[in-house]
């Protein structure tokens, strides 16, 4: 089964952008304001890709552009001037940041309600003390368990292996599921024999950054396979983490690379816009999970 994140991201968009128009009716305008400092290219790619989703679906979206050489003092006032902002309710600043900028201070200091990214020591402490309260975790996460309840790919009960710890997919992928009632192991750059660990997983969640790291040989058959690498072969071509063209023969279900997990992940990002600019206006929130 090849699990079709950017079929799912299309539908769920469908129902987002209907959701939006009604909330603009009632006089609730969902905002999210994205500061990007530098020139990075792959973070302008990512900064652009937000702004046209936001559009598309009727989220307002304001892109706050910094040179190079910004101050972390400037961008702690710009983060402050937005959260005071009543009428925005997503703060999103785009890593990397540049090497004068200490990147924990910053994430610290975006207002744990307007988080939309879900980094906030705050949220993230929720997460893994599976708070029923509402709160924003990581968008690609997010999108991950989105992409398995749709296919009725329950983890409860299952083996879920991680491999990746970073803060902004593995950790919280691995608390997600967890809470899910999944047994998690998490593997990392120093883990040895790392293939005797994929082979048992139900659920095996590859986030390296390593194009085709992991083997139809590494994968238990049957195995549910998600690929959150966006990675480049020898020959340019935009590839994953897992060797697909092989991993597809064993897996019970599988993401491709693209088309899998990014379209999700944007997705995700939009739905925790709505989500807290309604949390905001105290309106429920059923409609959009």
């Amino acid at each position: 089964m090849i699990i079709d994140g950017k079929k799912l991201s299309n539908q769920l968009d469908n129902s987002m952008k209907a959701e939006v128009a009604a909330l603009r009716e009632s006089g609730i305008e969902p905002k999210l304001v994205v500061i990007i400092v530098g020139n990075d290219p792959a973070s302008q790619i990512y900064v652009r890709n937000k702004h046209h989703k936001a559009i598309k679906l009727g989220i307002t979206s304001i892109i706050e552009r910094r040179p190079q050489d910004f101050t972390q003092p400037e961008l702690l006032t710009l983060i402050d001037q937005y959260n005071r902002d009543e009428s925005v309710h997503g703060i999103l600043v785009q890593l990397p940041l540049p090497k004068q900028i200490d990147e924990s201070a910053i994430i610290r200091a975006i207002a744990i309600e307007k988080d939309v990214d879900g980094f906030s020591p705050e949220n993230v402490g929720k997460l893994f003390n599976n708070s029923h309260d509402h709160y924003p975790v990581s968008c690609t996460p997010k999108g991950i368990m989105t992409m398995l309840a749709h296919y009725n790919i329950d983890p409860e009960g299952q083996h879920a292996v991680i491999v990746g710890d970073s803060n902004i997919v593995g950790r919280p992928m691995g608390a997600l599921l967890l809470n899910a009632g999944a047994t998690v192991t998490y593997t990392h750059i120093l883990t040895k024999d790392l293939s005797s660990y994929t082979r048992t997983a139900d659920i095996l969640i590859v986030a390296t950054g390593v194009a085709h790291l992991i083997k139809a040989a590494d994968i238990k058959p049957g195995a549910t396979v998600i690929d959150v690498g966006m990675d480049r072969d020898e020959n340019g071509k935009l590839v994953g983490d897992v060797d697909y063209d092989h991993a597809k023969d064993v897996a019970g279900a599988i993401t491709p690379v693209p088309g899998g997990v990014g379209p999700m992940t944007i997705t995700s990002l939009m739905q925790q816009t709505l989500e807290l600019a309604k949390v905001a206006n105290n309106r429920t929130l059923e409609t959009v999970k």
